[in-house]
C-alpha cells in the first residue's frame, strides 16, 4: 500500500513507523543496485578480514557478533520537530528512490505519541556498517543535500539485539549508543 499522507499526519493506531518502501512501493530486492553502484560489499560476502577498527574489545566483540549473524545494517539518526519532518522525509525518500540511500524510515505522529517524543526520528540506513566509506558518504549527503549539519549518531542494527545477547552487548544495546558520530 502506498501512503498518501506525510508522517506528521499519520495517526492510525499501531502505525508507529513509515518506511521508504511504503512510499515508493519498492520491494526489498529493488535495492540490489545499491551495492555495485556504491562499491559496498553485501553482508553475506563480508569476512573477518573486513572487520572495522574498534575502540575497545567489547566493540570488537559486537562487530564479530554482527559478522557471525550477518547483521551488518545500521542507520544514521536524525531528529526533527514536526514542522521540519515532512519536507526532510520527502527528500530522503527521493534519495532512496534514486539509489543514493539504501533505505529509510521515520516515526509517524502516532509513533511519536506512543514513544512519548515530541520530535520525529528519521533513520537513514546503510546495508553494511563495516563499509565506513559508504557510512561516511551517506552522512555527507545528509549534510550537503539535506542540511543535517548538527552532530548525529550512527547505530548498527546489531546493537538493538541487546535483549537476545545482553551478556555480549551490555551497554551497547542502550538506546543512545553509537558506533560512529559525525
Amino acid at each position: 500500500m502506498l501512503v498518501d499522507r506525510p508522517p506528521t499526519e499519520i495517526t492510525d493506531e499501531g502505525w508507529h513507523w513509515l518506511r521508504a518502501k511504503d512510499v515508493t512501493g519498492f520491494p526489498r530486492n529493488a535495492r540490489d543496485g545499491y551495492f555495485p553502484r556504491h562499491g559496498v560489499a553485501r553482508p553475506a560476502a563480508t569476512t573477518s578480514a573486513d572487520l572495522p577498527p574498534a575502540e575497545n574489545e567489547r566493540m570488537a566483540d559486537i562487530d564479530r557478533l554482527a559478522l557471525e549473524e550477518t547483521y551488518l545494517s545500521g542507520k544514521w539518526l536524525v531528529e526533527r520537530p514536526p514542522e521540519e519532518t515532512d519536507g526532510l522525509w520527502e527528500d530522503i525518500v527521493a534519495d532512496v528512490a534514486a539509489g543514493r540511500f539504501w533505505d529509510a524510515k521515520v516515526t509517524t505522529r502516532a509513533g511519536c505519541e506512543a514513544f512519548g517524543e515530541s520530535d520525529h526520528a528519521l533513520l537513514v540506513f546503510t546495508p553494511n556498517y563495516f563499509e565506513r566509506g559508504d557510512v561516511d558518504r551517506v552522512r555527507r549527503r545528509l549534510g550537503d543535500a539535506h542540511g543535517v549539519t548538527e552532530r548525529i549518531r550512527y547505530k548498527p542494527d546489531v546493537y538493538t539485539l541487546s535483549e537476545a545477547y545482553e551478556d555480549r552487548l551490555g551497554e551497547y544495546g542502550a538506546s543512545d549508543s553509537a558506533r560512529y558520530r559525525a
